[in-house]
């Protein structure tokens, strides 16, 4: 690097007879913190059989590459020289695609950023992006995936070899390896401080760990990390990008709401959006999330789209890429809810082609929090509210969500939304909507199939009694009986959180008045569902969902440093004046023949 730090890098060629071919080849590049597979990584045997060289490296402080590791502060630089260095070799071409998930998404965009002449195409899947807005600040909240992520990345261990952040010192590998697998006890007893966890043996990621948990305000902190789309998109190179995600990706809000709509209205070259209903980590290749089964037309084969989007913007070649609409969805739903040999429930879908994202016929429609838990498009004639009581000790359990990094904490995609023993944080085996303080609003059953597509946000007129809360939000389906599931299922859709003090601004907090009345805007995860006829659409709102989300100690003290708790008694309303709702981004039914 510029700076003389050697990053440890393997180079994939084609070859014959055990002998490199000669020529010059396009290169696909992989910037990563995680481990390099070496002999059988996947991305060398898929795309070096097809004239390509890949390139992989580990960023910063991982895995044999020299320097400090910091959350992708060097990697716009570090991205840049190693392009530079590739386009300079005698085997390349001078054309680079890039590939990656997750934090390698957020590599790519790092390296986009920096705008190198030999990058000509990307593939961000389910990349990191925004962490400031969604990801790891959250609406102001802090998502406790990111605690659980640096905990095991943090410790070397994490690979089949202790190739590591501390090189030749077993002693504290192991001492680390031992600590990511108590993680949760550290995730149960927040706050945490510098030096109060085993990460302290690994001070780079315990600092930015304390300091991502502490920084809420979305300033320069989050804006200049390197990988803030948001805030740098006239920067990001003008090349050809193909975004993918699913509906419960820990990153879809990030992909689908921001990255792809922001650069497809910015930048001249093809961007495309290809959303699944596909959970972090098993984009495109699986047909489940959690407990929901979609059918076997919902897997796709990841290699497949990334080789024909290479050889189309790399090569030349004339194929499938230059007829894909831009937008590609899997719609969820519609299926006969029975249950799979697995235990699933059946929800069915399947793939629509679209012209743009959000969809431009999708009408946001507001569905109104009532009395009685009645949810309706119909507006509050009379004035009501409810309380309930917010107590930071027994927060209510996450199952299920966007989430990823949860590693026995947490469980990723939809379930049926009662508590059960594998959940952490649940001491009894009853749904969550009979809680106290989870206020539940449904429809009646449906007369007609009803298609939810787009993001949806959830506007909530509150008040508290504390100097900060939390206030949050979920989307569930409600399925009727049947004989599978003779209780029915409640399936969650897409859920969210706004935390009180950011409910004005995300990059200036301010305290409540006690028992003042303020609006709060909560966008949820995007989604693309259709509730069937019968089944009720519902919103739950409260103010805790851990541990997706840390839980507000309701005392207004500063993030990640209260020594005390209090218990909130928040109130939602629901009048003319304050009309507290849901808007879903309805879509018409195509007229019938």
């Amino acid at each position: 690097m510029r700076d003389g730090v050697k990053l440890a890098t393997d180079i994939y060629r084609p070859a014959a007879n055990q002998k490199p071919l000669p020529g010059k080849f396009p290169t696909l590049l992989i910037r990563t913190p995680y481990y390099r597979a070496g002999e059988g990584n996947d991305y060398a045997t898929t795309f070096v059989p097809h004239g390509y060289v890949v390139v992989e490296q580990s960023v910063r402080g991982r895995y044999g590459s020299e320097g400090r590791w910091r959350l992708f502060r060097d990697d716009p630089s570090d991205g840049y020289d190693t392009a530079a260095w590739i386009a300079s070799q005698p085997w390349s071409d001078g054309n680079i695609g890039t590939l990656g998930g997750s934090y390698e998404g957020g590599t790519q965009f790092a390296l986009a950023l920096s705008r190198p002449p030999a990058l000509k195409t990307m593939i961000p899947l389910v990349a990191a992006s925004n962490p400031g807005l969604f990801g790891i600040r959250h609406h102001g909240a802090f998502e406790m995936r990111f605690f659980s992520w640096l905990f095991s990345v943090g410790n070397p261990v994490d690979s089949p070899d202790y190739v590591s952040y501390f090189p030749g010192d077993r002693a504290t590998q192991e001492a680390l390896a031992d600590a990511a697998k108590d993680y949760s006890k550290y995730a149960l007893t927040l706050p945490i401080g510098l030096g109060e966890t085993p990460l302290r043996l690994a001070p780079d990621y315990e600092s930015t760990l304390i300091e991502t948990m502490s920084h809420g305000d979305y300033d320069s902190f989050w804006k200049d990390m390197g990988i803030d789309i948001v805030s740098h998109a006239d920067e990001i190179k003008d090349i050809p990008m193909l975004h993918i995600s699913g509906w419960y990706d820990s990153w879809s809000t990030d992909v689908a709401n921001l990255n792809y709509p922001i650069l497809a209205g910015k930048k001249h070259s093809v961007q495309q959006l290809l959303m699944g209903p596909w959970i972090h980590g098993g984009a495109t290749e699986s047909s489940f999330a959690g407990e929901a089964e979609f059918g076997p037309s919902a897997s796709l084969s990841l290699d497949d789209l990334e080789l024909a989007w290479m050889d189309h913007w790399l090569k030349g070649a004339t194929n499938r890429v230059e007829k894909t609409s831009p937008v590609r969805i899997f719609v969820m739903g519609g299926a006969d809810a029975h249950k799979t040999a697995e235990g699933r429930i059946f929800v069915g879908g399947s793939w629509r082609n679209e012209n743009e994202w959000p969809l431009k016929r999708a009408v946001a429609t507001p569905y109104y929090l009532q009395k009685g838990g009645i949810l309706s498009s119909a507006k509050p004639q009379s004035g009501s509210s409810d309380q309930f009581d917010f107590d930071p000790k027994h927060p209510v359990p996450s199952i299920g969500g966007n989430v990823s990094s949860q590693r026995g904490l947490m469980q990723a995609g939809a379930y049926d939304q009662h508590c059960r023993p594998e959940v952490v944080t649940c001491s009894d085996v009853l749904p969550l909507s009979a809680r106290k303080d989870v206020l539940t609003f449904q429809t009646p059953p449906l007369e007609d199939a009803t298609e939810v597509t787009g993001p949806i946000v959830v506007t909530l007129w509150a008040s508290s009694n504390a100097p900060d809360t939390d206030f949050t939000a979920k989307l569930v389906d409600v399925y009727p009986p049947n004989k599978d599931f003779p209780q029915g299922v409640t399936l969650n859709v897409s859920d969210s959180i706004v935390r009180a003090r950011y409910r004005d601004s995300l990059e200036r907090a301010e305290l409540m008045v006690p028992g003042q009345i303020y609006r709060f805007q909560i966008e949820l995860n995007p989604t693309s569902l259709v509730f069937s006829k019968g089944h009720r659409i519902r919103v739950d709102i409260s103010s805790s969902n851990f541990p997706r989300f840390d839980v507000n100690p309701n005392t207004g003290e500063p993030l990640n440093q209260n020594r005390r708790t209090a218990i909130a008694v928040n109130s939602i309303y629901y009048d003319p004046e304050h009309p507290s709702n849901i808007a879903l981004p309805l879509v018409p039914t195509a007229p019938k023949r």
